[in-house]
């Protein structure tokens, strides 16, 4: 795809964006971080849950006595 440049030795100020979004990087990482975090703590909520359901399966009794063997 020829963009009408035969050599990038050019001021690039000249020249203008040489990618698409420019501008938009710091908007952009902030959205990321947010992301990131929200899918952590997502992650933990739900992490959570799954713990305490897997704490409640099986016999007390069974499990303290498997314990008391050790």
């Amino acid at each position: 795809m020829s963009i009408g440049y035969d050599s990038w030795a050019v001021d690039l100020a000249e020249v203008g964006p040489v990618y698409p979004m420019q501008g938009w990087e710091i908007p952009m990482v902030i959205v990321g971080v947010i992301f990131w975090i929200g899918w952590h703590r997502i992650q933990f909520v739900r992490e959570g849950e799954h713990l305490e359901k897997a704490k409640k399966i099986g016999d007390a009794e069974k499990v303290a006595k498997t314990l008391e063997r050790y």
